[in-house]
């Protein structure tokens, strides 16, 4: 190496250039090195932050202009920021000149004075002294965004999905989303659970069937994931108690209310379980942290929606069979489909568990083996059922779950029983060959949670860019 700024050659023989930090070197006439110590400001102004300030204190915002009301010589401008709205209020002879050509859609640095105003969103608003745009919309909006409820179809609003997002009722779903998918994090790592990251291309698929998206892997067959079954099954054997949030596929050619072919999964495996109603018991928990988290901190979100919080203090639980008797008896049901429950079942089971307990929640319990995994652990008492459970919330059926096989040689009688191949499991059995801890799990469905929780009709509505039989756009 040569002197400092001049060149030199590297072990490839081209031609370099090499600057030393010397930080006794104060000539350079620029800022030559900068510290980057990781911690930033807001330098968009948070609602909160406003709110706190003294009247007539002067700030600096930034954001984008979600409507625009123009009042003879006043100018109101409503801001979309990720915390809220805010109004900026142009004067004329008061702002500098430029705000007349501001349009909805245009991003925006703003300068003044705050001015408390109770009819203004948060309580505030803006006197604006200058308005600088940062980007200009090029067209008119297709939906009007700035309204309080979009007032048009599902189809329509998922055609232009990133605009529509933009309506705060519309962006206020997957706030709460987000809220429930921290409650999920947060409760598991304070019981001692671990995040893992599990691949979405494998050799096989968790529960076999003809519901895989199939696709061609370098020249071999390969499969996308129905589930992280497999892969947090294997990693109870080295964390005892994993979980997973993220994408799995079905290829499964519904076209309902309740059905996507890429969702998310809130997936969750424990090891040294006395038996299934141990995962039962963190679901549970998870429920109750979920509840009191969106009450403290996303209320604003769920008042914009007029959701409801549901009853999670305790969840009552009902066996299949009884199940399927109950809602025969009670209201008049032929009985159908013997080896599960068909979507009327599901909502007269949680319309009769609000009725007569007051239970947005409800476990079924002991699904037949017949219906369920290979996997899945068989009652000892009666194999022809599982230790296994599915959570409805609100008549919907939103987990599945139960207690797995940990024993190598029942899991391989339990393949073979169910007449399938190890092709492609080998890797997954031999984590059972050297030993495997009594263990269960379960995964919820993201989006069918949100939507329960939110009243939503349509499962697309929760989901940021749905994909179905007919949908791989945006």
């Amino acid at each position: 190496m040569k002197e400092q700024g001049r060149s030199y050659r590297n072990m490839s023989g081209k031609c370099a250039f090499f600057q030393c930090f010397d930080s006794n070197r104060k000539d350079r006439g620029v800022n030559w090195m900068e510290k980057i110590t990781g911690v930033t400001k807001d330098s968009a102004g948070a609602a909160a932050a406003l709110k706190a300030m003294e009247e007539g204190a002067h700030v600096k915002v930034k954001g984008a202009v979600h409507s625009v009301r123009r009042m003879g010589e006043i100018t109101f401008l409503i801001l979309r920021r990720r915390d809220g709205l805010l109004q900026l209020v142009c004067e004329e002879g008061k702002t500098k000149e430029g705000y007349r050509e501001v349009r909805e859609g245009d991003t925006l640095k703003a300068e003044g004075t705050i001015r408390k105003e109770e009819r203004s969103p948060g309580g505030l608003e803006i006197v604006t002294e200058e308005v600088t745009k940062l980007s200009e919309s090029k067209k008119a909006f297709p939906l009007p965004v700035s309204r309080k409820k979009l007032n048009t179809s599902l189809e329509a609003k998922l055609s232009v999905r990133p605009l529509s997002l933009r309506n705060l009722r519309e962006r206020a779903k997957f706030k709460i989303q987000e809220g429930i998918c921290r409650a999920f994090r947060e409760y598991l790592f304070q019981n001692g659970f671990t995040e893992i990251h599990t691949p979405k291309i494998g050799a096989k698929g968790a529960e076999g069937g003809a519901n895989l998206f199939r696709l061609d892997y370098f020249h071999k067959k390969a499969v996308l994931e129905q589930s992280p079954q497999l892969y947090k099954q294997m990693m109870v054997g080295v964390f005892d108690r994993v979980f997973e949030t993220g994408p799995v596929f079905r290829a499964e050619k519904h076209n309902t209310k309740r059905h996507l072919n890429e969702y998310t999964s809130l997936d969750l495996e424990m090891g040294y379980i006395d038996d299934f109603t141990d995962v039962m018991e963190v679901e549970t928990g998870f429920l109750q942290y979920m509840t009191r988290l969106l009450e403290q901190e996303y209320r604003p979100w769920l008042d914009l929606l007029g959701a409801r919080l549901p009853k999670t203090d305790e969840i009552p639980s009902v066996r299949f069979d009884e199940a399927k008797q109950l809602v025969a008896e009670v209201y008049q049901r032929p009985m159908r489909a013997p080896y599960d429950l068909e979507p009327e079942e599901e909502e007269l089971i949680g319309r009769y568990f609000k009725e007569t307990y007051g239970a947005d929640f409800v476990f079924v319990t002991h699904y037949p083996s017949r219906k369920r995994p290979f996997y899945a652990m068989d009652d000892p008492a009666d194999p022809k059922v599982t230790l296994s459970f599915d959570l409805l919330f609100r008549g919907l059926e939103v987990t599945t779950g139960g207690q797995r096989i940990h024993d190598y040689d029942k899991l391989t009688a339990k393949i073979g029983e169910k007449k399938m191949t190890t092709e492609g499991l080998e890797d997954y059995l031999s984590a059972f060959l050297y030993g495997m801890p009594p263990h269960g799990g379960l995964g919820i469905g993201l989006e069918r949670l949100t939507m329960q929780l939110l009243g939503e009709e349509n499962i697309r509505e929760t989901c940021l860019f749905p994909r179905d039989l007919k949908r791989l756009e945006p």
